[in-house]
């Protein structure tokens, strides 16, 4: 769906499960870009899909998202401002996800899945040590603010520094989401940071708060002013030199 992706499997001597990792991409790609005109998705939206005929994959990540909405209490909504759906908020995370246990059930113990910025790693890396992940600085994306080592563990992050403003407050869809440029979550699962994340980012301030209140979730934010607030377990990831 526009982005790069990372796939780095230590000790990967066959071939194929890298194949396989990015031609399952490819598909989820294929089927749920909004930006495709013979994906699954833009026939959606033309409406020549008719109800219950969605391919078992749409109608997996349709059920994801309506969970996701009643969780994030209504801030995170995959039907745009016009009505027509766009799944990459989720999609994204549930991908990266399924991607990792791809390689988890080929054996292996130690990978990194990277796709838009948005992270699941495992295990160690080539040199036998820990997995480190910077966030970018909002404000210069040359450089990161924070490196974080988060252990087996997914990190996403959601800002306006890379795509400018992209997701919107479900609530108020003309409100411009400037308060917080960027807000970075921590989870066992890449899909719960990165469907999380967008929802915090769509809540503004409150974003942070909420992100707190959730077990096994960890999360920091920056403010337009350049104020970074985290949450009261984050710092546990952070890694020191």
């Amino acid at each position: 769906m526009g982005m790069p992706i990372t796939v780095e499997i230590v000790g990967a001597g066959e071939p194929r499960t890298l194949e396989e990792t990015f031609a399952y991409f490819e598909m989820v790609d294929a089927r749920f870009s909004p930006f495709k005109a013979e994906s699954e998705v833009s026939a959606l939206n033309r409406g020549d899909v008719a109800g219950g005929s969605e391919s078992s994959e749409m109608r997996e990540v349709l059920a994801l998202a309506e969970d996701t909405r009643a969780e994030t209490l209504g801030f995170f909504e995959i039907r745009r401002p016009d009505g027509t759906f766009d799944p990459s908020g989720l999609v994204k995370g549930w991908a990266i996800r399924n991607a990792a246990r791809l390689i988890a059930r080929a054996g292996y113990a130690d990978y990194f899945v990277e796709a838009g910025g948005d992270i699941q790693c495992a295990g160690r890396n080539a040199a036998a040590l820990p997995w480190r992940i910077g966030i970018r600085h909002p404000f210069d994306i040359r450089q990161s603010i924070k490196t974080l080592q988060p252990g087996d563990a997914g990190v996403a992050t959601s800002g306006t520094s890379i795509r400018g403003q992209h997701i919107y407050d479900p609530h108020d869809p003309g409100r411009t989401l400037d308060e917080v440029v960027s807000i970075t979550v921590v989870a066992a699962d890449i899909y719960d940071a990165d469907r999380f994340a967008t929802a915090a980012f769509a809540m503004g301030r409150a974003g942070i708060g909420f992100i707190d209140s959730i077990p096994g979730l960890e999360g920091y934010a920056v403010d337009r002013t350049g104020m970074a607030t985290m949450t009261r377990g984050f710092k546990r990831y952070v890694a020191h030199a």
